[in-house]
């Protein structure tokens, strides 16, 4: 049987400003605080991406809905942040994600950064990221989930393409993908709850 994948939107390019000042960006951010616009900003570029609407939030909240499942399940102690604002003046670098998580208690950052991809170009998102020091990266994107882990190189760090999660230790990406890209919701869920509770039978 073939599942129908849930539906994208034609992508739609972010504004980007050049040679902006940290002030001056934070000067904008305050007139443009509204909803359906979302502010980046990394050494002196100002991107401004207006949110895709239902499919972007559709494909965000199925995302956080089947990870925090699966949270509970693997036992993490865990807290959603959420699109909390990452921000930093000395790295010259603001940006919001999706969904954000801390998986553990104590800590100062979030540990998973997510964001659903559905506009193209914009700022270095994997450098912004990398100033920010979020430990771990995913991008849904077209259908595809993609994860990137902060790691050292040399004297500095690098984020590296990997195939499984080195935060959310045990979750089956593939399985997770699958359900996000199923089209009704709660059959997404109830199918990703079912494989769940087979693999913990398994385990027993």
């Amino acid at each position: 049987m073939t599942l129908a994948a849930i539906a994208t939107p034609i992508k739609e390019s972010p504004l980007l400003f050049e040679g902006v000042t940290w002030r001056e960006f934070k000067a904008v951010e305050q007139l443009l605080d509204r909803p359906g616009y979302r502010l980046s900003f990394l050494d002196g570029i100002l991107e401004i991406r207006r949110m895709s609407g239902q499919a972007h939030e559709t494909v965000k909240k199925r995302i956080a809905a089947l990870l925090e499942l699966y949270l509970l399940m693997a036992g993490f102690d865990f807290t959603p942040t959420g699109s909390m604002t990452l921000e930093s003046e000395a790295g010259a670098v603001k940006r919001e994600a999706d969904e954000s998580y801390k998986l553990a208690p104590g800590r100062v950052r979030p540990d998973l950064a997510i964001e659903v991809v559905l506009t193209s170009g914009g700022i270095n998102k994997l450098e912004a990221y990398k100033r920010l020091l979020i430990p771990e990266l995913w991008f849904w994107e077209d259908g595809v989930l993609e994860v990137y882990h902060l790691r050292s190189v040399g004297n500095g760090l690098d984020y590296e393409r990997v195939s499984s999660s080195k935060e959310v230790k045990g979750i089956d990406l593939d399985l997770l993908l699958r359900c996000i890209n199923m089209v009704n919701h709660v059959a997404a869920i109830k199918t990703f709850q079912k494989a769940l509770a087979q693999i913990a039978g398994d385990l027993v």
